[in-house]
């Protein structure tokens, strides 16, 4: 692994922490340094809509406080495969799929005057993409591997 290797992986590591804080913390303008404009973003396994990053990060705004005020991710292990096709003139890649763990345990209304815990857990399917701001996912599918407490 050369430097500019271990320097890509770092900065796509930084992509997926900025996405979980961004979630966790409703942040949503700080998802414009996650995403592309022109990302697709797929959260229908857990419930969610699938759409364009203009679309989606409104919905998340709206939806995700309403149901669950408060949100905190785990990030597991993640694999990084860079595309061999997508090289620059100068050898580094322009494009990687990227597939990161997650557990995702939040309280909501249990409808009886107290909270319940939900917790979902699944892998995060990115494409990234090089940009000229640094790496940036241009899609997102959320696939739920289990859920707890729904």
């Amino acid at each position: 692994m050369d430097l500019q290797e271990i320097s890509d992986r770092l900065e796509i590591a930084d992509v997926i922490t900025r996405y979980t804080r961004a979630i966790d913390t409703g942040e949503w303008d700080r998802l414009d340094t996650v995403f592309t404009p022109d990302a697709q973003i797929d959260y229908t396994e857990s419930g969610g809509i699938s759409a364009g990053f203009d679309q989606v990060k409104p919905w998340l705004a709206e939806m995700l406080p309403a149901f669950f005020p408060h949100r905190m991710h785990t990030i597991g292990q993640v694999e990084i495969v860079f595309d061999a096709d997508s090289l620059a003139g100068d050898g580094t890649p322009g494009r990687a799929a990227v597939t990161a763990y997650f557990d995702n345990p939040m309280p909501m209304d249990d409808g009886a005057g107290g909270t319940k815990i939900v917790e979902i857990g699944g892998l995060y399917h990115h494409q990234m993409v090089r940009t000229d701001d640094g790496w940036r996912s241009r899609q997102l599918h959320e696939q739920v591997v289990w859920k707890r407490g729904l």
